[in-house]
C-alpha cells in the first residue's frame, strides 16, 4: 500500500474499494491515535492536577494561615472550580485542532474522577470535620455523625465512578449503533408508542446530540458540592470574620451532607440534565437567557458564595424539577 497524490492507492496503483479502503482507513486513524496531542492533554493534566490540589488543600489545618485569609476549605473549593474550566476547555481544543484518540478519553475520565469524584467528598469530610469512624476507640472520634459523614462521602465517590463509567459506555454505544433513518421500518412501531415512551424518544435524542445528560453530570455534583461547602465556610466565619454560632455551623454542616448524598444519587439517576454549553451558549437562546446570565453576574458581585451555590443547587434540582413538570403539564390519555 502507498500513498498517491494524497489518497491510498495499492502496490499495482489501483486504488482500495469499499470494506478494504475502510480498514485501512481505520488502521491509519488507530496508528495516528496513539500519540498524544500535547495541546488538550496538558488541559486534561490541569485538570487531574486541580483535584490532587484540592485534596491538598482540604487536608491542610483549618488554622492554618493562607493569603486573602481564606480558610483551606475554601481554597480546595475554587480548585474543584479550576479544574471544571479545565475539564471544558479540553474537549474543545481537542475538537478544534482535530486531534481526539482513546488516550485523550480515557485520561479524562480518570481526571474526573479524582476531580469531581475524590475531591469533592474529601472537602465535605473535612469542612464537616469527620473524626475517624469506625476505627477510634474513643467514643468521642467516633460518633454517628462521624459515621453518616463518612458514609455519605463513600457514597459520592462510587457513584461518581459509577456516573463515569455509564457514560463512557453510552457515548461508545452511541456512536457504534447509530441506524441510518431509512434502514428503520415505521410498521414495526406503528400503534405502540405511549407518551412516556415519546418522552424516552426525546430523552434519547437529546442526549445522542449532546444536548441533555442522563444523570446529573459529574461537574456539576462536584460544583453543587464545592460550592455549598464555599456557604458552609462563609456561615462557619462569620460574614465579619468572626465565628458563627454552633447552631448555625452544625445545620450547615448537615445540609451540606443532605445535599451530597442527594447529588450522589441524582449522578445514578436517570434524570434528564440539561448540556448548557451546547444548548445555550454555542448556538441561538431565547432573550431569557441572556438576561438571567446578566443578573447572575450583577448578583456575583454582591453575594458570591450565595449565588454560585444557589445556581448549582438550582441546576441540580432541574432534573427532577423537569419530571415533576412533565407529569403535571402531560395531557390526560383518552
Amino acid at each position: 500500500m502507498v500513498l498517491g497524490g494524497g489518497r491510498l492507492q495499492l502496490e499495482d496503483g489501483t486504488a482500495p474499494e469499499g470494506p478494504k479502503r475502510r480498514r485501512i482507513a481505520g488502521r491509519r486513524r488507530r496508528v495516528a491515535q496513539r500519540t498524544i496531542a500535547v495541546l488538550p492533554t496538558l488541559f486534561t493534566l490541569g485538570n487531574l492536577l486541580a483535584g490532587f490540589g484540592a485534596v491538598f488543600a482540604a487536608s491542610r489545618p483549618a488554622d492554618v494561615a493562607l493569603p486573602f485569609g481564606w480558610s483551606p476549605i475554601t481554597f480546595a473549593s475554587l480548585l474543584v472550580f479550576l479544574g471544571m474550566v479545565f475539564d471544558g476547555l479540553d474537549g474543545r481544543i481537542a475538537r478544534l485542532t482535530r486531534s481526539t484518540s482513546d488516550l485523550g478519553e480515557q485520561l479524562d475520565s480518570m481526571a474526573d474522577m479524582v476531580s469531581f469524584g475524590v475531591a469533592p467528598a474529601f472537602i465535605v469530610v473535612q469542612a464537616v470535620r469527620v473524626q475517624t469512624p469506625f476505627l477510634a476507640e474513643s467514643p468521642e472520634l467516633d460518633t454517628l455523625f462521624d459515621r453518616f459523614g463518612l458514609a455519605v462521602a463513600l457514597a459520592f465517590v462510587a457513584c461518581a465512578g459509577l456516573r463515569l463509567a455509564r457514560f463512557n459506555v453510552e457515548m461508545n454505544t452511541t456512536n457504534e449503533s447509530s441506524t441510518p433513518d431509512d434502514e428503520v421500518d415505521p410498521d414495526d412501531f406503528e400503534g405502540q408508542a405511549t407518551a412516556d415512551d415519546a418522552d424516552e424518544e426525546d430523552a434519547d435524542d437529546e442526549v445522542r446530540h449532546h444536548l441533555a445528560f442522563r444523570g446529573l453530570p459529574s461537574p456539576g455534583a462536584a460544583g453543587a458540592v464545592a460550592s455549598l461547602a464555599l456557604l458552609h465556610q462563609h456561615f462557619l466565619h462569620g460574614a465579619d470574620g468572626g465565628a458563627a454560632s454552633v447552631g448555625v455551623t452544625s445545620g450547615a454542616a448537615l445540609v451540606l451532607m443532605g445535599a451530597t448524598l442527594l447529588c450522589a444519587v441524582a449522578m445514578v439517576s436517570r434524570l434528564r440534565y440539561v448540556h448548557l454549553l451546547n444548548r445555550y451558549v454555542r448556538g441561538r437562546a431565547p432573550f431569557g437567557v441572556l438576561a438571567g446570565a446578566v443578573v447572575v453576574g450583577l448578583l456575583l458581585s454582591v453575594w458570591p458564595q450565595f449565588t454560585v451555590a444557589g445556581a448549582f443547587v438550582a441546576y441540580a434540582v432541574s432534573g427532577p424539577a423537569g419530571v415533576v413538570r412533565r407529569w403535571f403539564g402531560k395531557p390526560e390519555r383518552p
